[in-house]
This record gives structure tokens, sequence and C-alpha cells, in this order.
């Protein structure tokens, strides 16, 4: 009984030691998911505008969809996917969930014959490719948690290249991102999007009775030239939206399996505490029961 007991306090030690890592990681991560939101929001109203200024360029510009990065190309042959998961684990089915859906459009797209090339972010998602030795268009590390501008303009430049590049010289047709959408502190969702060809909407402006006279703009030197100019900012600033979105959904996540192992952790020290004191019980018992017995022994002897 005495081993057991010992067995026991060992245990409950040890998972006591796993919890206080948890919750460790659990308040850090906590601080995080608030920096990653403020950086989000703080992002957000540039890209509205940038989007804003392509409209207002490709509504003045002559022949918008002959620009390069906004044709549609006849007979489609290759695409380019971004992947973006995380550079550490402990953040439950976060990276999972963005390769699953990597795979899914994958099979989609070549289910319409239209090989796929993947550029991916994070370590988790290039240990999956490289494990399957799978082709790779990029691979970028080390700044999933954290990304910078800097970060999203390397990947956006690589795309563009990509992008630019005849198909036949190893370039692609198309270009999505999958990435992982933060709606709250307890919900995330991975979404897919195409970034290039860009689409852009046309605004409908209706002329009702107190409604506000629609802009006009002056282009110089001409409404090309500074499609030219936004278009490839408004690819680095989607990657960087894209890459912040995924830093809070990592966050949050591992956050939330951290307070699951917490939680864990606890019931399985009040499990293990009382097989503890039952084990404490029943040698004290056994205790008990060797000396009354021998008391009844020596009685009997005398």
């Amino acid at each position: 009984m005495g081993a057991q007991l010992r067995v026991y306090r060992r245990r409950i030690k040890s998972v006591q030691a796993t919890k206080k890592i948890t919750k460790a990681m659990e308040l850090i991560a906590s601080s995080r998911i608030v920096k990653a939101q403020q950086r989000l929001e703080a992002s957000l109203p540039y890209l509205q505008h940038l989007y804003a200024a392509i409209n207002a360029a490709a509504t003045n510009a002559a022949d918008v969809r002959k620009h390069p990065l906004m044709a549609n190309a006849e007979n489609r042959q290759k695409a380019a996917v971004l992947v973006i998961t995380a550079d550490r684990g402990l953040a439950g089915a976060y990276s999972s969930n963005a390769i699953r859906e990597a795979e899914a459009l994958a099979s989609n797209l070549r289910e319409k014959d239209i090989s796929v090339l993947p550029f991916v972010v994070g370590r988790k998602g290039v240990s999956y490719y490289r494990f399957r030795d799978r082709e790779m268009g990029g691979q970028y590390v080390g700044f999933t948690d954290q990304p910078t501008y800097s970060d999203a303009k390397r990947i956006g430049d690589d795309l563009l290249k990509a992008f630019m590049t005849p198909v036949e010289e190893g370039g692609v047709d198309e270009i999505h991102i999958v990435y992982t959408n933060f709606r709250s502190m307890a919900s995330q969702q991975t979404r897919i999007r195409r970034i290039l060809p860009l689409e852009v909407v046309d605004e409908v402006v209706t002329r009702d009775e107190g409604a506000q006279p629609a802009a006009l703009y002056e282009f110089e030197p001409d409404a090309e030239t500074v499609l030219d100019g936004l278009l490839p900012r408004y690819i680095d600033q989607t990657v960087y939206l894209a890459l912040l979105e995924s830093a809070a959904s990592e966050h949050a996540a591992r956050r939330r399996a951290m307070k699951s192992a917490t939680d864990n952790a606890e019931e399985m020290i009040k499990s293990l505490s009382r097989q503890a004191n039952q084990a404490r019980q029943a040698e004290i018992t056994q205790e008990i029961s060797e000396i009354v017995g021998g008391a009844d022994a020596l009685s009997a002897a005398g």
C-alpha cells in the first residue's frame, strides 16, 4: 500500500507541474490575443480605403479587364494556394483545419484539370507538405504568431511574380489564400479567398432624394498608371490582413486548448487525490488491523 500511495503522490506532483505550464500558456495567449486584435483593427481602414481607390481608378480606366492583374485566363492551367498555418503546436485543430481546407480546394481545382502549387506559411504546414514530398512554391516560417508587413510583402512579391510569369515558365493563372478568420474569442472560421485575378465590383449609385452625389476623380497621369501602383499594394495588404487574422485565430485556439488542458489537469488531480486518500485509508486500516491482531495474539499467549 505504501508503494501505491507514493505512486499517486508522484503522479499528482507531475500533473500539478503540467497544470502550471498550461495555465501560463493560457495567460500568455490571452495577452497576445488583445495585441493581435489591435493590430488587426488598425490595418482594416487602410485596406478599405485602398480598395475604394482601386474601385475609383478601375471605373475611370479605359479597359480595366485588360489589366494583367484583372484579366482572367481563358484556359486556366495552374493555380497557387497560399496556406497559412502555425509555427508552433498546442493550438488544437487550428493548423489541421487550414490544411484540410487547402486540400479540399486543391482537390476541387484538380477536378477542373487545374494543377496546384502551394505556398505554405508556418512550420506545421511546411512539415505536412514536406513529409508527403509535395512541391512548394514558397516556404515562410518563424513569424506566424507576430507577422509584420515586411513578411507579408515578401510573400506578396513572390505571389505576384508567380502570377506575372507565364504558366509555361512555371507561373500560375490564379492565386487563392486559405486562412483562419477571427470572428471572436470563441469562434474562428477557416476561409478561402481568391485574390488574383482581382475582381472589382462597380458601385451602383442611386439618385434618391437627399443622397450624396458620386465623387468625381481626376487621375494623373492616368487611371491605368494609378492601378499599376495600387494593385501590388493591395495584394501585399490582403496577405498582411490574412496573416493578422490567422495570428489572432492561432492565439485564440491556443488559449482555448490550454484552458481545456488546465481544466483536465484539475479533474485529474481531484481523481488522483481521491485514489491517494483511499490508498492511505486502506493502509491505515491495514496497520490498525495488524496492531489489533498482534495485541490479540499477545493476550492469548499470556
